[in-house]
């Protein structure tokens, strides 16, 4: 006979056991999704890199031509799609900053799981204290220090976001491929 659940409850029936399964759930929804994403922006990163080496060829081909109005228009043209492309390249970096983030809410549920799972470890201050640690540690980015930081010191999600959003306007450090 297996463990009692909540479909099935019996006298070992345990919130706890819910909880971990529920943790566990929202994990592999979270590394599912990044899959899938991660195989659709390796897709877009080869299709832009094709773009940008036919880019430079039919550049390099223009070049090559009497000046005329065509060419100054098919060279204008080549510009703009080299800015788009550009500017496709900064979405790229945002979105490897969402999986950085990502990755790091992965982390944090499944140590909350471990602590959970653990009655002398889910008792115990210390541990919490050091698991909190840990999980601001593997934070690379101000504003997720900040966002962390606000909730324990107990302010609402909307003001945890709203100190967030303020750290990275004032912290805006994109960097360009």
């Amino acid at each position: 006979m297996g463990q009692s659940d909540s479909h099935q409850p019996d006298l070992d029936w345990s919130q706890v056991r819910e909880t971990v399964k529920l943790l566990t759930v929202s994990v592999s929804q979270v590394e599912s999704n990044m899959h899938v994403g991660d195989e659709s922006v390796t897709t877009l990163t080869d299709s832009f890199t094709g773009i940008v080496e036919h880019m430079t060829a039919i550049n390099e081909l223009l070049n090559t031509l009497e000046p005329s109005d065509t060419k100054t228009l098919a060279l204008s043209h080549c510009q703009q799609t080299s800015d788009k492309i550009q500017t496709s390249i900064i979405a790229f970096q945002f979105y490897d900053r969402l999986q950085q983030s990502l990755s790091h809410v992965i982390g944090s549920l499944k140590g909350l799981s471990e602590i959970i799972e653990s009655p002398e470890r889910l008792y115990n201050p210390m541990e919490w204290k050091k698991f909190q640690d840990e999980i601001r540690k593997r934070y690379t980015m101000e504003s997720e220090k900040v966002m962390f930081d606000a909730i324990l010191k107990g302010k609402t999600v909307e003001e945890a976001i709203k100190l967030a959003t303020l750290t990275d306007e004032l912290d805006d450090e994109i960097e360009l491929f």
